[in-house]
């Protein structure tokens, strides 16, 4: 199954994809680690990528759809794939679903992580993560064991994001109900959009993924 992940920052997109990449063996696409592995692969793309980042200019749309294509054409994507922080605009999700139409791809899913504002700022403001595995940690419901060590890797190498300040993420979440939002009735008109509770605990959350796919695959 192909999927898309939708919801704001700190939603638990990164985290449920990982699971699906445990679970289900899919690929997940990330605009970011496509972004940084691109920079360094010398290749024409990542060249271009390059020169774009070190001017400190944004990268265009159509640079991340030739990223995607990079992507689609060179992993096998048995399980799938997994879009994950794409797309983020109505033009990006037209230029997504061209580029699938066109490599003889679907779209099967997409999954809206739904959110309170306010909880989420308590969730990420006491956020940490593991620099070693990406695991990720919580002050109130998961806190860094006593002994400092991450239980799924071993290492002790915490790390909390600089942007994950009340402030900060009040901005982040204007930019996503400004920007990304809209794809909520974009994918909803489509027959596309599951929609499942981003604040449930991880487990329940990953069982009602799981439950929004077994309808997807029946449909």
């Amino acid at each position: 199954m192909n999927i898309i992940l939708l919801g704001p920052p700190g939603a638990g997109k990164g985290t449920q994809a990982r699971k699906l990449v445990e679970e289900r063996n899919m690929v997940q696409l990330s605009t970011g680690d496509m972004l940084r592995a691109a920079r360094t692969s010398g290749t024409e793309m990542g060249k271009t990528v390059a020169a774009v980042m070190d001017r400190g200019d944004l990268v265009t749309d159509e640079i991340v759809i030739g990223l995607i294509r990079e992507q689609l054409e060179t992993d096998d994507g048995k399980g799938g794939y997994i879009f994950d922080g794409f797309p983020r605009t109505l033009a990006q999700a037209d230029a997504l679903g061209n580029l699938l139409v066109e490599m003889g791809e679907n779209l099967d899913c997409v999954i809206e992580m739904q959110v309170d504002d306010e909880a989420l700022v308590d969730r990420i403001t006491a956020r940490a993560t593991c620099g070693d595995c990406g695991e990720v940690y919580n002050d109130n419901t998961k806190p860094i064991p006593a002994d400092g060590k991450c239980t799924n890797c071993g290492g002790s190498n915490f790390q909390r994001r600089a942007d994950d300040n009340a402030d900060s993420l009040r901005t982040r979440l204007m930019a996503y109900y400004k920007q990304t939002s809209p794809l909520v009735g974009y994918y909803y008109a489509k027959g596309d959009l599951k929609s499942v509770d981003g604040l449930a605990s991880m487990e329940d959350v990953a069982a009602s993924i799981a439950s929004a796919l077994g309808q997807a695959e029946k449909s």
